[in-house]
């Protein structure tokens, strides 16, 4: 059950954000347990003043087609699963909609099962004893 926010420079296409949108799931679902129709995502489209990142740190150099993916997740992974996962979705946006592999950047953070309300009111994922 993750809460994905996708960070990015604003003017891409609506397939361009399509391409992404579906490959971030897909990427998911092959590699961190989620099931396929388990999907939250929210574009945060910005301009250059409201996207501030360092172009060079770590892992650059990056462009102007720069990600941050920022996942909430409702439960932890292991660090082979969270590794597999950043290897097939480089794969995937690479591959359509062709984002440089240094222009891809996640975060993850897991929660409490009573950090969630799908609805209602209702701490969904607490199971009362």
């Amino acid at each position: 059950m993750p809460y994905t926010r996708i960070s990015l420079m604003k003017g891409k296409s609506t397939d361009y954000l399509r391409a992404l949108s579906n490959n971030l799931h897909r990427a998911l679902v092959e590699t961190f347990g989620v099931p396929a129709e388990d999907r939250f995502q929210i574009f945060h489209q910005l301009t250059p003043d409201e996207f501030v990142f360092d172009r060079d740190y770590l892992c650059g150099p990056r462009s102007d087609d720069y990600v941050l993916i920022t996942i909430t997740a409702g439960r932890p992974r292991d660090a082979q699963t969270k590794k597999a996962f950043y290897q097939r979705l480089a794969d995937l946006l690479e591959q359509e909609p062709g984002i440089r592999r240094q222009d891809v950047m996640v975060v993850i953070s897991a929660t409490e099962a009573d950090g969630w309300s799908f609805g209602n009111g209702v701490a969904t994922m607490v199971v009362d004893a």
